[in-house]
């Protein structure tokens, strides 16, 4: 019953969106709403203008992007519109909000739970580097010893194999191994992990944590994920490799460590190249607007060639392949995977070639379509017109030999979380108007005792 009347304030609350513009305004008012859109359309151009350019024509895109939202604001407060507009927008969210809250129990059940036992030597090495201090700032080493693991703090000043030094304590009779650090430091540790078929301890003390993220962990106490050693569940999730060059159909399966680990994402293109650059580290947005003009219209960089699943995808100016397909509709990755178990890799492509597409693209809200190719694939092999490219793999600056072949190995990590963590429970779906129209009007039919339409 919620989800009905749920999905009928949703609708109610669209068509109240539309009529107050109407009635308030009258024709004039969806006049500006076009002038709006016009709006979004060149605020988007003017964005893809100052990426592909330098130089004056950069200077005047940052005007128009300052301009246009101005002008639009001035338009509807001179027509005495400007509190119809916010309404009109207020009542739009409230759908919205409304529809996604009715679709909820649409989403995919969260990845099943199985019993774990306590480990006795557990063994975690954690970076002090990663996320600001995190491991200092919370004790996590103190903490971690305590509960009667064997702690290595990494050096900052000295290099070390994590790898190996995970290796190493599996040699020592290891029966659990853990990473407080980035993505990348993850990735590393749960490739030995899953070659020696040993539970995986994640400890979100890395900056963005996307995948303790996705495992529901408390990435703000990042000593809450040690809980994990005394009462614990496990998750066993997909873990995703690279395999550079080589034959097509490689005759044997790769040797452990011949292989590149990863268990968020695999990019490639421009955010490739950008990070490949000495500069990226001190000056992040200097260096990208630097590089962008030149990748964007690809007079430097490789032409990529993607196939997968399906049709070929050709001279992309970006991809990135994850493990297991991000939401619909988040697919920069900003947000969350549903699950980590479909044994699938998402795979996203984005080719913008002027500012027509990249306005297209905005008012699509990021939707498939021209300019972006949204899919799922068993295997991805990425290859391009020159011998080597850039790769950055859970955020980590690669060069690897084309062609790269990205798998997935299903259910290959035994993820070790603790059994009461703050993120298990998704966030609403996207919104779908489709399915709240049909849910609002069938369920209410089926109720009446006249079926489904």
């Amino acid at each position: 019953m919620g989800r009905r009347w749920a999905a009928r304030l949703s609708l109610a609350a669209g068509v109240a969106a539309l009529l107050v513009l109407v009635v308030f305004g009258g024709l004039v008012s969806l006049v500006l709403m076009g002038v709006g859109w016009a709006g979004l359309a060149l605020s988007a151009a003017g964005v893809w203008w100052m990426l592909t350019h330098t130089g004056r024509i950069r200077v005047l895109a940052v005007l128009l992007l300052v301009a246009v939202p101005l002008a639009v604001l001035a338009l509807y407060a001179a027509a005495g519109l400007l509190w119809v507009v916010l309404v009109s927008l207020g009542l739009w969210a409230l759908a919205v909000f409304a529809g996604r809250a009715a679709l909820v129990e649409d989403a995919p059940p969260a990845m099943p739970e199985h019993p774990a036992r306590r480990p006795e030597r557990p063994f975690l090495i954690m970076n002090p580097r990663s996320g600001g201090g995190k491991v200092t700032k919370f004790r996590l080493a103190e903490r971690a010893r305590a509960l009667g693991a064997e702690v290595v703090v990494l050096d900052p000043d000295r290099p070390q194999d994590v790898a190996q030094l995970a290796r190493e304590a599996v040699r020592r009779g290891a029966d659990l191994l853990g990473v407080a650090g980035g993505d990348g430091t993850q990735a590393l540790v749960a490739g030995v992990a899953v070659a020696h078929d040993l539970p995986f301890v994640v400890i979100s003390a890395g900056t963005r944590n996307h995948f303790a993220l996705d495992l529901g962990l408390d990435r703000k106490n990042p000593a809450r994920c040690l809980e994990a050693l005394t009462d614990g569940v496990e998750l066993r999730v997909d873990l995703g490799y690279l395999r550079a060059g080589g034959p097509e159909e490689p005759e044997e399966p790769a040797e452990p460590g011949t292989e590149v680990v990863f268990v968020n994402s695999a990019s490639f293109g421009v955010y490739a190249e950008v990070v490949q650059s000495p500069a990226y580290r001190d000056d992040k947005v200097r260096t990208i607007l630097e590089m962008l003009p030149d990748l964007l219209a690809q007079e430097s960089g490789a032409r990529l060639s993607v196939r997968g699943d399906g049709p070929v995808l050709e001279a992309p100016q970006a991809v990135l392949v994850s493990n297991n397909p991000y939401q619909r509709g988040d697919s920069a990755g900003l947000g969350r995977r549903e699950r980590l178990d479909t044994g699938e890799l998402g795979v996203l492509g984005v080719h913008v070639g002027s500012a027509a597409e990249a306005a297209e693209l905005l008012l699509r809200g990021g939707q498939q379509g021209r300019g972006l190719t949204e899919t799922t694939a068993r295997e991805v092999v990425v290859d391009a017109d020159a011998p080597v490219i850039p790769v950055g793999v859970d955020g980590e600056a690669l060069t690897l030999p084309t062609p790269v072949r990205c798998r997935l190995a299903p259910g290959a990590l035994r993820v070790r979380v603790p059994r009461h963590r703050p993120g298990v429970r998704l966030g609403p779906p996207p919104m779908d108007w489709r399915r709240v129209r049909r849910l609002a009007l069938t369920m209410g039919r089926a109720a009446a005792g006249r079926g489904p339409a």
